[in-house]
C-alpha cells in the first residue's frame, strides 16, 4: 500500500476512536441517567440492522458462528463490561485499565496470528498507557474489585475481538459494510434481554435524548464501527487497537472545549505521551523481502484462509 494511502487509511480508522471519545458527553448532556445498557441497546441494534438493510448480504456456513462470536466480543460483551466498569470505578480509573488493550492484542497476535512481539511495540503500549493514566486519572479513591475486573474483561474482550476479525478475514464477496452489521446486529440482540431484566422498559426520550440516540446509533457505531473493522481488514491489528487512546484524548478535549472542564499541565504531557505512542504505533516496519505486501483476502469459498496482511511492509508490526 502506498504511503499516502496507509496514511489516510489510518487517518479514517481513526475517526472510530475519535467518535468514541465523544460518548460520555453525549451520554451526560443528552441522554437519560443510569440507562447503561438500554443506551448500548440502542446503539449497537439500529445501527446493526440498518447497516444489514444497506449490504443485503447475510452470513453463511460456518460465518453464523464467527458473526455471533465476532458480535459478542465486540460489542455484546464489550459493551455492558465498560458501562460497569465505568460506573463503579473512581474518574478515569475505567479508561486507564482499559488503555492496556494494545498490550492485550500483542500478546493475543503471537498466539493467534503468528506475528512475534517486538520491544518498541510493548514500550509503546506501556507509554500509551501511562499517557491515558495521566490525562484521566484525578482524584484517588477506593479501587472497586468488581469495576477493575469488568474494565480488564472489556479490554480484553474487544482486544480478543480485534484479533479474530483479523483472523478470519471476510467471506468472499463480503465487504466490511456487511460484516459489521452481523457484529453489531448480533451484539445488540445480545444486549437486549439483558437489558430489559436488568433496567426494565425503555426510559421515557425527550427531543434531546432523542437526538442523542440518533447521534450514537448512526455516527458513533454504524459508520466509526464501519471504519474500524474496515481498518482491521487492512492494517495489522496493532496498528489498529494502538489508535484506542485517541478515544479518551479526544474525551478529555471534548470536555474542556464544551464541558467548561480545565485540563493541568500534567494532563497536556500525558495527552502529548499518549498521542506521541499512538503515532509511533503506527510506523511501518521494514519489509523483510522484496516481494512486497501481501494483499488482504478473505477466507475462500473452500473454507480456506488465504493471506491477511501479515508480512508486507507497513501491514504488520
Amino acid at each position: 500500500m502506498p504511503s499516502a494511502g496507509r496514511t489516510t487509511l489510518i487517518a479514517l480508522t481513526a475517526l472510530a476512536p475519535v467518535s468514541w471519545g465523544t460518548t460520555y458527553a453525549v451520554t451526560t448532556e443528552f441522554l437519560p441517567p443510569d440507562r447503561p445498557l438500554f443506551t448500548g441497546l440502542a446503539r449497537a441494534l439500529p445501527a446493526g440492522l440498518l447497516l444489514l438493510a444497506l449490504a443485503r448480504v447475510l452470513p453463511r456456513g460456518a460465518w453464523w458462528w464467527k458473526a455471533a462470536v465476532l458480535g459478542a466480543l465486540n460489542i455484546g460483551a464489550f459493551f455492558p463490561l465498560l458501562f460497569l466498569s465505568a460506573y463503579r470505578l473512581p474518574g478515569g480509573m475505567a479508561a486507564v485499565v482499559g488503555s492496556v488493550g494494545p498490550l492485550f492484542v500483542i500478546g493475543l497476535s503471537t498466539l493467534l496470528l503468528g506475528q512475534r512481539p517486538t520491544t518498541r511495540a510493548v514500550l509503546t503500549g506501556v507509554v500509551a498507557a501511562f499517557g491515558v493514566s495521566l490525562v484521566v486519572l484525578k482524584a484517588a479513591g477506593g479501587l472497586d474489585a468488581l469495576g477493575a475486573l469488568a474494565a480488564l474483561a472489556s479490554a480484553a474482550s474487544m482486544s480478543t475481538g480485534t484479533v479474530l476479525t483479523k483472523r478470519w478475514g471476510r467471506p468472499e464477496g463480503v465487504g466490511p459494510l456487511a460484516l459489521t452489521g452481523w457484529q453489531l446486529t448480533a451484539g445488540g440482540l445480545l444486549i437486549a434481554p439483558v437489558a430489559l431484566l436488568v433496567e426494565g422498559a425503555p426510559p421515557a426520550l425527550d427531543g434531546a435524548a432523542v437526538g442523542g440516540y440518533l447521534y450514537l446509533a448512526l455516527a458513533n457505531t454504524a459508520v466509526a464501527y464501519w471504519l474500524w473493522f474496515r481498518g482491521i481488514g487492512r492494517l495489522s491489528a496493532t496498528q489498529v487497537t494502538f489508535l484506542g487512546p485517541l478515544s479518551p484524548l479526544t474525551a478529555a478535549v471534548v470536555g474542556w472545549a464544551a464541558l467548561g472542564e480545565t485540563l493541568t499541565p500534567v494532563q497536556l504531557a500525558g495527552m502529548a505521551l499518549a498521542f506521541g505512542a499512538t503515532v509511533a504505533g503506527q510506523r511501518a516496519p521494514r519489509a523483510k523481502t522484496d516481494t512486497g505486501a501481501v494483499p488482504f483476502s478473505s477466507p475462500s469459498r473452500n473454507g480456506r484462509k488465504d493471506s491477511m496482511d501479515l508480512t508486507g511492509p507497513g501491514l504488520r508490526r
